[in-house]
């Protein structure tokens, strides 16, 4: 990404409202679904790649989790969820940072990306993404993109499609995969979006927790 992504993700967060763009979930019951198969407990360190002003935020301190990132490349986005959130977002962290030049500090227990990854066309971008999540993923990293039966654009730029094979693959040297599967997500304007979701377990050969 650039700072013409920059520019795009700005723009549509200060002109449109959550009913106005596809990925609004009012609940991310996958996401959840997935964090709570991890079998970590409350004080796990999560971290939200691409989060927007998505909702998964508002359900994770709402359960009691303590230790909570959110990363998104619309300072926008962000400023959207801290109002929504009000007090409860100062127990939250916020990065202002495009993923591809994302340089953690810390490590995280649960790297959590819905509808981020895809965005990355280019093999630097996924080369990119790849390296730093090897180094600063401990435990499981959650990934839902569209699937091969999903829409090929998204908010007007191109996405990567993925299937179990192909998603896997890409994470295979350091991740092992412990699911994946297809699951439609309904946007607010009724339309049908097909996306796959995988879950990874953190091989040992890299960081260690």
């Amino acid at each position: 990404m650039n700072d013409q992504d920059k520019k795009h993700w700005e723009t549509v967060y200060e002109t449109k409202n959550p009913d106005e763009v596809s990925w609004t979930q009012a609940k991310p019951e996958t996401s959840l679904e997935l964090i709570h198969a991890s079998g970590l407990g409350k004080d796990a360190r999560i971290i939200d790649i691409g989060g927007g002003d998505s909702h998964l935020v508002d359900f994770l301190i709402e359960e009691g989790y303590e230790h909570i990132t959110v990363l998104d490349i619309s300072a926008k986005a962000l400023e959207k969820a801290q109002k929504r959130l009000g007090e409860k977002a100062g127990k939250i962290k916020w990065i202002i940072s495009d993923i591809t030049a994302f340089e953690p500090s810390e490590t995280y227990d649960i790297w959590h990306d819905r509808a981020a990854f895809h965005f990355l066309t280019t093999p630097e971008q996924i080369l990119k993404y790849k390296e730093t999540a090897a180094k600063s993923v401990t435990k499981f990293m959650i990934l839902g993109t569209f699937s091969k039966d999903g829409p090929k654009k998204c908010s007007g730029l191109d996405i990567q499609q993925y299937d179990e094979a192909s998603l896997s693959g890409t994470f295979e040297s350091d991740f092992r995969k412990i699911e994946c599967f297809t699951r439609d997500h309904t946007t607010p304007f009724g339309t049908v979006q097909n996306f796959v979701f995988c879950s990874f377990k953190k091989m040992s050969q890299s960081v260690s927790s």
